[in-house]
């Protein structure tokens, strides 16, 4: 976000937070120290009531039972050290958006004379708006819960502590609320006329800042009702940039582990579909491959890297683009894996991930292929004249990551003359079914459901398409899984 441009004013005009241009209230403070202290307290205290003054007093952390009271209704201070909590709005009841109940606001001020008068704050609904006064950090962290919407703090409070070099900064303080309160507006109180600081703590994090002998109730109200819209809308800006970016990390890492096939020059068709599951925001690690080598044999792979996230993307990517270099380099088989487990195990970052593999090398003339399978769902093989079926699973190997030194046979499957073979993860066939969701659909469930598409003379793409949404229909809802399917068809 750019750098705001200093203002004489900070506060819009107008109550729904259009910003208008509105004439100075008070003149240039006397008080050349600009903080709020004894005397001069009470007098701009008076002059933000714009009332006669009348015995009140603020919520401290000394008396916390009258934290979140309204100003009308507001306890005394009994000046006693209190250690009970604060009685505040549970923290799970509110979320920093737009309030739906009173507004409260949290005044961190340095006032050795006395708690100052407040006046009655007004939200949009014309309630009173709660006030809280903590004369410190410490009470401010006290009573910092999360049904306070706004803090109204004196930047001419004690810092904190000094910079790295062993000056002081003039805004550690704001610095300081705003680690400890990153969800709230903040509203910072300077001095008249010290619009450079004023400016300055916007762009440090601030959401306004306001002249110390230009307040009065009405402007005071409309600030607390502006900052907590501006926090709102940050927030919400925020969310949908870090949104927008995470989508386009996604992208990234989607045509890392979904490539475009290599099948120039194969009469094979390809077809693919990837769904991500119910945590859209992160990606899952299903990955697949399809390449032609010179000799026309035409290898498929399709993986699982176990968890989601990020790092499980990222690996799949990497055992995916290892999958292409060492099949194109001439591996195949056992020594393919194998030498897999060593990249998993090099770029993993736990010992426990672990990743499920099947590759299938399918020979020139198509009517036969070597299967190996390393802790990997069986393919599923169609053919016309007789029921789709899978592959035999016998000899499945384990996991990729699981056993130092496992072995991975290669099985040699016949295809015939005309066949489609369906590699998929087991976010296919994981998904619930039947009355109460009690089941999985399974290996068995699958099977009989693309039976019942292909004799409905589903293919490709469309029998892909079918098979997908209806394991999803079945589940009631999106799949806690991924899905990656990928199929391969041979006409003669």
């Amino acid at each position: 976000m750019p750098a705001p441009i200093p203002r004489q004013r900070a506060i819009p005009a107008a109550e729904s937070g259009q910003a208008q241009a509105e004439p100075a209230i008070g003149g240039p403070s006397g008080d050349s120290s600009g903080g709020i202290t004894g005397d001069s307290s009470a007098a701009v205290s008076t002059a933000v009531s714009g009332a006669t003054e009348a015995p009140h007093t603020q919520d401290t952390a000394d008396d916390d039972t009258a934290a979140s009271t309204d100003r009308a209704g507001a306890k005394a201070d009994d000046g006693k050290a209190d250690d009970r909590p604060a009685e505040a709005t549970p923290r799970a009841a509110h979320t920093h958006g737009t309030p739906t109940g009173h507004l409260t606001l949290l005044m961190i001020e340095d006032d050795p004379g006395g708690s100052p008068v407040v006046p009655e704050l007004l939200d949009p609904a014309g309630k009173p708006i709660r006030v809280r006064t903590a004369r410190n950090l410490t009470e401010a962290e006290r009573l910092l819960t999360d049904d306070v919407h706004c803090i109204l703090l004196d930047l001419a409070l004690p810092a904190p502590a000094r910079t790295a070099d062993g000056t002081d900064d003039e805004l550690a303080v704001l610095k300081h609320v705003l680690r400890i309160a990153p969800h709230h507006a903040v509203l910072a109180l300077t001095a008249s006329g010290d619009t450079e600081r004023g400016a300055e703590a916007v762009r440090v994090g601030a959401q306004d800042y306001l002249f110390r002998d230009e307040l009065d109730g009405r402007l005071l109200s409309r600030a607390i009702r502006y900052a907590v819209e501006r926090k709102r809308s940050d927030r919400a800006e925020r969310k949908l940039t870090e949104s927008k970016l995470r989508a386009q990390e996604n992208a990234r890492l989607e045509r890392g582990l979904l490539p475009t096939p290599l099948l120039e020059g194969s009469p094979l068709r390809f077809a693919a579909r990837y769904r991500p599951g119910r945590s859209r925001a992160l990606l899952g690690g299903d990955f697949y491959d399809t390449v032609r080598t010179p000799d026309g044999t035409v290898h498929a792979m399709i993986g699982d890297v176990c968890g989601h996230g990020p790092d499980e993307a990222a690996l799949g990517v990497e055992l995916r683009i290892a999958w292409r270099a060492l099949t194109l380099a001439g591996l195949c088989g056992d020594q393919l894996l194998g030498t897999l487990q060593q990249v998993l195990e090099h770029e993993r970052s736990d010992d426990e991930i672990f990743a499920t593999l099947c590759t299938v090398d399918i020979a020139p003339d198509g009517r036969r292929a070597g299967l190996c399978l390393a802790g990997h769902p069986s393919p599923l093989l169609a053919c016309p004249g007789r029921p789709a079926e899978l592959l035999p699973y016998d000899n499945n190997g384990p996991a990729l990551g699981l056993l130092p030194g496992a072995r991975w046979p290669r099985m040699q499957v016949e295809l015939g003359a005309e066949w489609s073979l369906m590699l998929y993860t087991d976010g296919l066939i994981e998904g619930r079914i039947g009355e109460g969701r009690r089941e999985r659909l399974g290996q068995d469930g699958m099977v009989a459901m693309v039976r019942r598409q292909l004799a409905e003379g589903l293919q490709g793409e469309e029998l892909l398409q079918a098979a997908v949404n209806e394991v999803r229909d079945l589940n009631g809802g999106e799949l806690t899984d991924d899905v990656a399917v990928l199929l391969l068809d041979r006409a003669p």
